[in-house]
């Protein structure tokens, strides 16, 4: 009998139309949409209908993707034994642990969506997805550029995005490319969780501090940290650490798997987890939950990873 973890996608994954079928089909997830549109206005509108220039704006992005994937959570109904989530995944992983109310979670990511987008303004920062190079040779790379670039997303094998200055990341990707590596440059607007968030980081803060924060109900394994958190104060001080600091999802799910984990369960927008999952541990059985038509195969996986 194997452990039973979800996990929660983060930006980029976002879609005009998330979450519509849910809400269509499910009472608990038009609870959680209404809630949503009590505590900000607006969530609803833009994750149905858009225009999705309005929902990649970051500030609107952050909480519409937490909304989207608390919803599926409550509308699929099943409980797990461990979570994680993706850089802003791991809010919706402390709701669905209850370290954290819904309503708290997204006035956070409102403001950490914010923060993170005036910390560094727009055309001056960069990120780039790195294939098929291996993590030291990543790291090394961005030592030797000159300027701010780190490696700032370790997803899975063969799949590092690094982050920093524009001209920076330009020049590293330049140089990986010599090596045999290839380097796209990412369609994003800021250099997340790169040091260059640290004034985002100094502003969450007291947002953070301000928040009630429970001990969560499950582990829940922090990107900054690669491992459990079973407090609130641990919670509390992952999230803020996060903003400015790389997500190690590689060796999170490698940890999860390690601790007894046979079964991933993806909440939210999008599959991109369950294709990291795939290749940092392939063993695993993974499923994705992106709307009501997905529940019934999530449930009966979930059931048979618990024997």
């Amino acid at each position: 009998m194997g452990k039973v973890a979800f996990v929660f996608p983060g930006q980029g994954s976002q879609k005009v139309g998330m979450g519509k079928a849910a809400f269509d089909a499910s009472e608990a997830a038009r609870e959680v949409f209404a809630a949503a549109d009590a505590a900000l206005g607006g969530i609803s509108a833009l994750c149905f209908e858009g225009p999705e220039a309005d929902l990649m704006l970051t500030a609107n992005t952050q909480p519409a993707l937490v909304t989207t994937s608390v919803a599926l959570l409550r509308a699929l109904g099943e409980t797990c034994d461990v979570a994680a989530g993706h850089s802003l995944g791991e809010y919706s992983a402390h709701v669905a642990a209850g370290t954290l109310s819904f309503e708290d979670a997204v006035r956070l990511v409102r403001k950490r969506g914010t923060y993170m987008q005036e910390a560094v303004p727009v055309g001056e920062g960069a990120m780039a997805a790195i294939l098929k190079a291996e993590r030291e040779l990543v790291e090394q790379v961005c030592r030797e550029v000159e300027g701010v670039v780190e490696p700032v997303n370790f997803n899975a094998p063969g799949q590092i995005v690094i982050a920093g200055a524009a001209g920076a990341v330009a020049a590293a990707c330049a140089a990986l490319e010599a090596q045999k590596a290839r380097a796209m440059k990412l369609p994003v607007s800021a250099p997340f969780h790169s040091s260059l968030m640290r004034p985002a980081e100094l502003r969450l803060a007291p947002d953070l501090e301000a928040a009630s924060f429970a001990d969560p109900a499950f582990p829940v394994y922090v990107n900054v940290d690669a491992a459990p958190v079973t407090t609130g104060a641990a919670a509390r001080d992952a999230l803020g650490r996060q903003v400015s600091r790389a997500v190690r999802w590689d060796e999170s799910v490698s940890r999860m798997v390690a601790d007894g984990v046979s079964l991933f369960v993806e909440i939210g927008q999008g599959t991109a987890l369950a294709g990291m999952i795939r290749r940092i541990s392939p063993e695993a059985q993974r499923v994705s939950v992106q709307g009501p038509d997905d529940f019934a195969a999530a449930r009966e996986a979930i059931a048979v990873a618990r024997g």
